[in-house]
């Protein structure tokens, strides 16, 4: 990222503030869910019985930084092999469809998410990271979806087969 970028970003969190927000459940349990940018379905799911079936609700907004974040959380809790990603993709950054780009593809020499369309898909975690990543979960594509009822019967499913 060059310097225009870096003030553009400090001059969001202050006109934009977005806070951070990561729901605890069952520690024991291998599910993590992913609502992208839709933070009232990431707020429902806190309330509903959702939040003790899985390990961690959170969002992810950025192709960049909340990719490093996440890769980083999953991968030191090695009890969580599946994420269900779900919830609308943020217009612009695209960072779901960055995210299932790096399970698939990987990332380049040069650190970007390989088959990315986001604008910024460069990442700070090593190829390492990211093999472990790959190689420890499973990510379950609901992309668009909003429903704590679907979430539910993905995640009963989920628990029917483990």
């Amino acid at each position: 990222m060059n310097l225009i970028e870096d003030i553009a970003g400090e001059l969001c969190k202050i006109l934009l503030p977005i806070e951070e927000e990561v729901f605890f459940g069952d520690p024991t349990s291998n599910i993590a869910v992913c609502t992208l940018s839709s933070m009232n379905l990431l707020k429902d799911i806190s309330k509903s019985s959702i939040i003790k079936e899985v390990a961690i609700a959170g969002r992810l907004l950025s192709e960049n930084k909340g990719i490093d974040s996440l890769v980083k959380s999953v991968t030191s809790n090695g009890k969580i092999d599946t994420i269900i990603l779900c919830g609308k993709d943020t217009l612009g950054h695209k960072p779901g469809d960055s995210l299932l780009c790096l399970y698939k593809n990987g990332m380049d020499a040069n650190q970007k998410i390989i088959g990315s369309s986001s604008p910024h898909p460069i990442l700070t975690v090593t190829k390492k990271q990211v093999s472990k990543f790959q190689g420890q979960v499973k990510i379950i594509n609901k992309m668009g979806e909003t429903s704590i009822s679907q979430l539910k019967t993905v995640i009963e499913t989920l628990r029917q087969t483990q």
